[in-house]
């Protein structure tokens, strides 16, 4: 399960030959590396439309906070999209799945990036964010199943950190670029990447068999029919998305409230990213022991730290410093949220079989 998109259910399915050779090496499969580089191009694509808001907005003619839209459609495609696919895809061999969800991604940032009417430009990325949810849906089981069960935590770390580590590099570098070629130019490299990763995922990933035919639509909705994954769940799109809604807007807020340059803005955004990854490492080592607690501290943490935004908003050092902090606290307790989910979905009750 991620909160970014996917299933409530681990991994099932290990093949017998990666979990033998895992079992010797010490070094994870070049395959799980690859599908963490998959990650880090769809949390990139996320979010990089934040530290270009200002330059699509005059582009396009339209106004900042209809451009934000584009952030918005993206989410709304993702929550709509990642468990639509999920069960779409159950019965489809795990590389073609990958492989045609890059398609689309690359796909649609060609769209976004030849795009001039807003409309078109929106439905690109409703499009692009299905594509992700779909990749997320199996990346993490892909990965799980090359590592085998003696690597299968460290491969899933690998490829969430691919995720955050796009906001920590991908989307400040794609603001910096965008105001130095112009803001279809992230759009372009996105799509020249998604394609190059077609080719790596056709080498990499191994044939599935008839593995995936023996999970059904029905036991992967079983999982909602806790009340407490649904609490989980509404947790985490409630802190998560208080948050990421302040970030959409961040690069006219540091602009025009707080008055920092728009060649700092990408630095700006690399402190969030430092302050979600490091949130999202100390959230998970705590949240083995304490997780109610971190998930409490973390919601308060960033509920807190909105407010000092909104007040402080016109003074650009406390702002920075803010922005850091909310990175740390706002995304901090999804590690321990995601663990809760999993745990909760598989204690729910079995549906009576015929």
């Amino acid at each position: 399960m991620s909160t970014r998109g996917g299933t409530l259910q681990a991994p099932a399915e290990v093949r017998t030959e990666p979990a033998e050779q895992a079992a010797g090496s010490s070094r994870l499969p070049l395959v799980v590396h690859i599908l963490a580089l998959g990650t880090f191009l769809m949390g990139t694509t996320e979010f990089v439309v934040a530290g270009l808001l200002p330059e699509i907005a005059g582009d396009l003619q339209v106004s900042v906070a209809r451009t934000g839209l584009l952030i918005t459609v993206f989410a709304v495609g993702m929550i709509v999209g990642a468990p639509l696919m999920a069960m779409l895809t159950l019965r489809l061999p795990k590389r073609l799945t990958l492989m045609l969800a890059l398609g689309i991604f690359a796909a649609g940032h060609v769209i976004v990036a030849l795009g001039s009417d807003f409309s078109v430009i929106l439905g690109a990325r409703f499009l692009t964010a299905i594509a992700t949810g779909a990749f997320w849906a199996v990346a993490n089981v892909a990965a799980a199943d090359a590592a085998g069960p003696a690597a299968r935590s460290r491969a899933l770390g690998l490829v969430g950190a691919g995720a955050m580590l796009a906001n920590v590099v991908g989307v400040p570098l794609g603001a910096f670029a965008g105001q130095l070629v112009g803001w279809r130019g992230p759009f372009w490299a996105l799509a020249a990447l998604s394609a190059a990763a077609i080719v790596l995922i056709a080498r990499t990933v191994g044939h599935d068999g008839h593995a995936r035919q023996t999970v059904s639509v029905r036991s992967e909705l079983t999982a909602l029919r806790s009340g407490r994954v649904w609490l989980v769940l509404a947790a985490c799109a409630t802190t998560t998305g208080g948050v990421l809604a302040a970030y959409s807007y961040i690069a006219p807020l540091l602009t025009e409230r707080s008055g920092i340059a728009s060649g700092i803005v990408p630095l700006v955004l690399v402190g969030f990213g430092l302050g979600a990854l490091a949130g999202s490492l100390v959230g998970g080592r705590l949240g083995d022991r304490h997780p109610h607690t971190v998930t409490v501290v973390a919601a308060a943490g960033a509920t807190l730290l909105l407010l000092a935004v909104s007040l402080l908003a016109g003074y650009a050092v406390p702002t920075i410093v803010l922005v850091t902090l909310l990175g740390f606290f706002g995304l901090g307790a999804n590690p321990v949220l995601m663990a809760l989910a999993v745990r909760f979905a598989k204690q729910a009750p079995c549906s009576p079989r015929p």
